[in-house]
């Protein structure tokens, strides 16, 4: 001790000396949060410059059309382009229906019964991703050009073909959708409470496992409406007057009306995603039991 100052041992400032060693660490702290809060906004600019500059692209060349919007204009003058849209639509609605109709009592069944199975369920629906399309018309068309089931050579019959086809294609994205709404719900428990209230299978499926599945089901509904919208290679080979071979067909004989024409459908495509979340949404929902009053 020198003077009448305090006695400082060797450990007091080896403390004093940690504790001013710690005190910037806290501005430290928040400059790495701030780094990955700015981080994260170069991230979503860029995806954001990334989506949108080829739809911002799109329009300005679409634009160039004179008069200005000419494109647009010609677009919904044509017949052909409601009629196109209107078809798809017609045909995408009867594939979401047929394929509901399938899926969903195959994923339900698989799932309460035969769990085993679904890895080769899911092998199955996933076939549409290694067969293309191309192979696929042309085996429709080849099996069913002749014999007991002629559907090639009749315009109704090549429409059955192509909703066929279309359900399909739209395997992988219905069974997926159906399984992960059903991996929300205890299906063995609602199955069991409905038989217990004396509900029989088909009864149980209409209204216990459609009605819990609706969101389910409106996303790979509205995944299959954009699937059928744009498909080209199908309609073409089948010679269906469908919206994809027109817009090629329009590209072929128009300069800024494919562009026009694209926009308007990816606008279609997002109309359905929002429906997806209007449509889905729901307060606190509650389980529904069939035979339950």
């Amino acid at each position: 001790m020198t003077g009448g100052g305090p006695a400082i041992g060797l450990g007091t400032r080896e403390t004093i000396g940690a504790i001013q060693h710690q005190g910037p660490s806290a501005p430290a702290g928040r400059r790495g949060v701030s780094i990955g809060k700015i981080v994260s906004w170069i991230v979503f600019i860029v995806a954001l410059i990334y989506f949108f500059l080829p739809l911002i692209a799109t329009l300005e060349f679409s634009l160039r059309a004179r008069p200005a919007g000419g494109a647009y204009a010609n677009t919904f003058k044509d017949a052909r382009f409601f009629g196109s849209l209107f078809y798809s639509f017609v045909i995408g609605l009867v594939t979401i229906v047929v394929s509901t109709l399938l899926i969903v009592p195959t994923a339900y069944w698989v799932r309460l019964k035969l769990p085993r199975l679904r890895p080769i369920v899911e092998f199955v629906t996933l076939m549409p991703f290694v067969i293309p399309a191309v192979v696929l018309a042309f085996g429709l068309i080849r099996s069913f050009s002749s014999g007991p089931l002629p559907l090639a050579e009749s315009q109704r019959g090549s429409d059955v073909l192509l909703v066929a086809a279309y359900v399909i294609l739209s395997f992988p994205y219905m069974y997926r959708a159906v399984d992960t709404g059903l991996r929300a719900i205890d299906v063995q428990t609602l199955t069991e409470a409905s038989q217990s209230l004396g509900a029989g299978w088909l009864r149980l499926l209409w209204e216990v496992i459609f009605p819990n599945l609706r969101v389910a089901l409106l996303s790979g509904a509205f995944l299959t409406l954009a699937i059928v919208i744009g498909e080209f290679t199908i309609a073409t080979f089948l010679a269906r007057p469908a919206f994809g071979p027109y817009i090629s067909l329009l590209g072929g004989n128009k300069a800024y009306e494919p562009a026009a024409v694209s926009l308007i459908s990816f606008g279609l495509t997002w109309f359905a995603m929002i429906m997806i979340s209007l449509l889905g949404r729901s307060g606190p929902g509650r389980v529904q039991i069939a035979g339950a009053r």
